[in-house]
């Protein structure tokens, strides 16, 4: 290849990468739930398990389309995706606009009164829109930033694309925090257009660039002199370049341990973050009004919900970006392998919930949000550079969108768990969630932790058994590159013989 294509592939690569980030930074804004997931809930007199199901819509629309996006990317190319991932997230968010902006009928003047069932139903269709369009657009990225960069790249370079989806929380909740305080509507239309647009430009300028052929670690033709000058090379290559697992896909997954596993630990770390992201505004609520009852200040109460949007989405950036670097450098360095770096993740996972459960006052709650952020970054990061290492890179959106659906599990148990235990803390339900007059703050939980507590020590055994499989997996695959080493030295023990005959 003439060095004159070299460089021009490498501008385009460098060309996708940026443009795959932006669209990544559109595609996240699930997380942002929580910062108007609140005042969604006062305006329509919404319970907090009701409120609950409208966040996890948004994210069975991101994992349950996982597969069926990578599918379509991995066999028609991004541009099917960024183009539905445009419509989805603009119809979307202009909808949930629309019925906010609206609130309750004229007739709706009871206290008691929620928004109708019909009405709720279409938040519910609206936040799953959100969440496969945004995903769309992921899912294309993801899959021409990993064909795109040789492997010894593709942990940083799939990390930055995948701490994108992360800062997205983070850029929308500062737009909303510093532009329009309070004004949710203004959020709300932000959101729409701040996720459409990217999408187009995706669709004009992500595309996969052709890697270059590796160069040969040793001659095919083997002489005398050959066992002794490859040994080394040859585990170099065993370490880096060798699939530890076949190319398995779609139903052959199912009959994979190490699917399970991989797909175990997701489901259990991602659905404690999930519960943890859209419950964080709540949260901050609750230990706000303990301390400070019977005064409460709305704007006060927004600026500690945005501060733990932003605290999750900048850490879980650079947990995104960090884990990457460093799977590539002790992989490359120390021949380790990727999976040993799922304990850190887990372990860190652990801590956050841990250290959730002591927190009794809103201006320490930072401290679980910034190590639930970098946990859940890790975690992503990890998980899709896994997936090519273990199964290849053939059908890796599609496999990614397979590990992907495991969040709904430990999302719905975890996420329907937190309120239910605080519904169950709270004399009445349906408008109690954001309380402006003074009045209404009676009946909002004033007990601090206690009003949710019970859930984190649900996540802390979820993350818990979660350290466990990473400390197994990391084991299967220790045991795993051992055989590859050793029947490599095998071959080549032989290959002399062969050659002397």
């Amino acid at each position: 290849m003439s060095q004159r294509l070299q460089h021009s592939l490498q501008r385009r690569r460098v060309l996708t990468l940026f443009v795959s980030l932006l669209v990544s930074l559109a595609s996240g804004t699930n997380y942002v739930f929580s910062a108007y997931a609140p005042q969604l809930a006062a305006r329509l007199h919404i319970s907090h398990t009701r409120l609950n199901v409208i966040g996890l819509a948004g994210n069975v629309g991101v994992y349950l389309s996982s597969p069926f996006w990578g599918m379509i990317v991995d066999k028609t190319g991004p541009k099917p995706n960024m183009f539905a991932g445009f419509c989805l997230l603009l119809m979307g968010y202009l909808g949930i606009r629309v019925i906010y902006d609206t609130g309750l009928t004229q007739d709706s003047n009871k206290e008691s009164e929620s928004v109708s069932t019909a009405t709720f139903l279409l938040l519910v269709l609206f936040s799953i829109m959100t969440g496969v369009g945004g995903n769309g657009g992921y899912s294309a990225s993801l899959n021409v930033v990993a064909k795109s960069f040789p492997d010894s790249l593709r942990g940083s370079t799939v990390g930055i694309v995948v701490s994108g989806f992360g800062l997205s929380a983070f850029i929308f909740s500062f737009i909303a925090h510093h532009a329009f305080p309070g004004e949710t509507s203004f959020l709300l239309l932000t959101l729409a257009l701040g996720t459409a647009l990217p999408m187009l430009i995706g669709f004009l300028f992500v595309r996969p660039i052709p890697l270059e052929e590796p160069p040969e670690v040793f001659p095919s033709e083997p002489d005398s002199q050959t066992p002794l000058l490859a040994e080394s090379g040859l585990r170099r290559v065993s370490a880096f370049h060798r699939p530890l697992l076949k190319h398995l896909h779609g139903r052959k997954l199912l009959t994979s341990l190490d699917f399970w596993i991989l797909f175990s630990v997701f489901s259990l770390v991602s659905g404690t973050g999930l519960m943890y992201i859209n419950n964080v505004g709540s949260m901050a609520q609750i230990l706000y009004l303990h301390e400070n009852y019977p005064e409460y200040n709305e704007i006060e109460v927004s600026r500690w919900q945005a501060t733990q949007v932003s605290t999750i989405s900048l850490v879980g950036f650079v947990g995104r970006i960090f884990i990457g670097i460093l799977s590539d450098f002790s992989k490359a360095h120390f021949a380790l392998p990727r999976s040993y770096l799922f304990i850190l993740v887990t372990a860190t996972a652990l801590a956050s919930q841990i250290v959730a459960s002591q927190v009794d006052v809103v201006s320490h709650l930072w401290r679980s949000s910034g190590l639930l952020g970098f946990g859940y970054g890790m975690l992503f990061s990890l998980s899709t550079s896994i997936v090519s290492e273990w199964f290849g890179l053939a059908h890796f959106s599609e496999t990614v969108g397979f590990l992907t659906i495991s969040p709904l599990i430990g999302g719905n148990i975890f996420s329907l768990a937190f309120g239910k235990n605080l519904d169950a803390h709270s004399p009445v339900t349906p408008q109690m969630l954001f309380l402006v007059e003074k009045e209404k703050s009676r009946r909002q939980c004033r007990e601090g932790r206690v009003c949710y507590v019970d859930a984190l020590y649900l996540t802390i055994v979820g993350c818990a058994l979660s350290v466990l499989l990473s400390i197994w997996a990391g084991w299967r695959d220790h045991k795993r590159i051992e055989r590859a080493f050793a029947e490599d030295e095998e071959r080549e023990v032989e290959r002399p013989s062969r050659v002397d005959c």
